[in-house]
Formats: C-alpha cells, sequence, structure tokens
C-alpha cells in the first residue's frame, strides 16, 4: 500500500513539474500563420495534387467512385489531407490555409467549366453506359465495368425489379449508380430476355 501510494506521489509530483514548465503563449504568433513554403510552391502542389488524383479517379471505372462524383472525391480527399498536414506536418497554419484555397479555387473552376462546356464535361465526367436494351443485357458494356449479372441483379432488386425482361434501358451513369427504365404498367410485351454471352 506504502509502495503504490509513493507510485503515485511521484507521478503528480512530475506531472505538475512539466505543466509548470508548459508555455501558455508562442514567442513569436507570426510563426504560426505565416507560410513557411513560398506562395507559389503551395500553389503549384496543390494544382498538380487536384488534377492528377481527378485524372486517375477519371480513367476508373465508373462504379468505384460509387455515389460521389470524381470531382467530390478528390475536393474531400484534399481536404481532409490539407486539413491533416496543417494540424501537423507543416510547420504553420498558414499553408495549410493556402493549400485549403487552392483546393476550393480548383473545385470551384472545374465545376464550372463542366456547367458551361460540353467538352470539359465529358474530359472530367463519365457519361452514361447502357448495359440493357429493350430487355438484353449489353455483355461488352458490363465488362467495361466489371459488372456482373449478380450485382445487376441486386441493383434490380433494390429498385422494385425483379426480372430483366421488364426493363427497357438501363445505364450505369456518371456517378457509378444504376438507372432503370421499364415499361410502363405492362402496356407493352417486353421481349424475351437473352441471358447468352457474345463468343
Amino acid at each position: 500500500m506504502g509502495m503504490t501510494l509513493s507510485l503515485v506521489s511521484l507521478f503528480f509530483i512530475t506531472f505538475f513539474n512539466k505543466v509548470k514548465r508548459m508555455k501558455l503563449l508562442p514567442d513569436n504568433w507570426q510563426d504560426i500563420f505565416i507560410p513557411e513554403y513560398p506562395l507559389v510552391e503551395l500553389i503549384v502542389r496543390g494544382v498538380i495534387l487536384y488534377f492528377f488524383i481527378l485524372f486517375m479517379l477519371r480513367i476508373l471505372t465508373r462504379r468505384t467512385t460509387g455515389e460521389l462524383t470524381a470531382m467530390d472525391l478528390v475536393f474531400i480527399l484534399l481536404l481532409t489531407e490539407a486539413a491533416a498536414h496543417s494540424l501537423g506536418d507543416y510547420t504553420t497554419i498558414g499553408d495549410g490555409i493556402v493549400m485549403l484555397i487552392v483546393f476550393l479555387l480548383c473545385n470551384h473552376g472545374v465545376n464550372q467549366l463542366t456547367y458551361h462546356s460540353k467538352f470539359f464535361q465529358k474530359l472530367f465526367e463519365h457519361s452514361p453506359l447502357q448495359i440493357i436494351n429493350e430487355g438484353k443485357l449489353n455483355w461488352r458494356n458490363m465488362r467495361k465495368e466489371l459488372l456482373t449479372k449478380d450485382e445487376l441483379m441486386a441493383h434490380m432488386r433494390e429498385n422494385g425489379i425483379e426480372a430483366i425482361s421488364e426493363i427497357k434501358r438501363a445505364f450505369v451513369e456518371g456517378d457509378g449508380n444504376i438507372s432503370f427504365v421499364t415499361y410502363e404498367n405492362n402496356k407493352r410485351n417486353p421481349p424475351k430476355t437473352s441471358y447468352e454471352k457474345p463468343e
């Protein structure tokens, strides 16, 4: 018992001695907020990182990006990266703030370009890919997206569709989701579903 009390007392004495030696305020506030790296270097790094990751996500399959668009994923990834750096890896908060501003401007610029220009929309975003036409599977496009029939059937069940013959058209959208266009109220007799894979 006496040994335990001695250890606890030693712990608190050591703790309070360290607290006494701690500084409450920094010696120089400028060292916290003024960026350490050159401003141009930070901007170039941010722009290169943004567009490199956007390019890598662009060449991946649509379903890899999930429900978010590639631009949204890049934006979120780089924001968290910059925030992590500003908390520790960078010497000053200013470096992290500059990188965050660069990512915000890049993301806003790309969104503006894709909204106003079809060319940039095709460049930065995936176009819809048709995987079902008139109740027939397009196996070639499904292979492009690495989409199996079981995965397609799972998406159909989530949308309340029991058979492929009920589907007029289906697309893998640019954000990775699968959309279905069904025959309305069965007014038209759907064609016989084709499950045969091309040779």
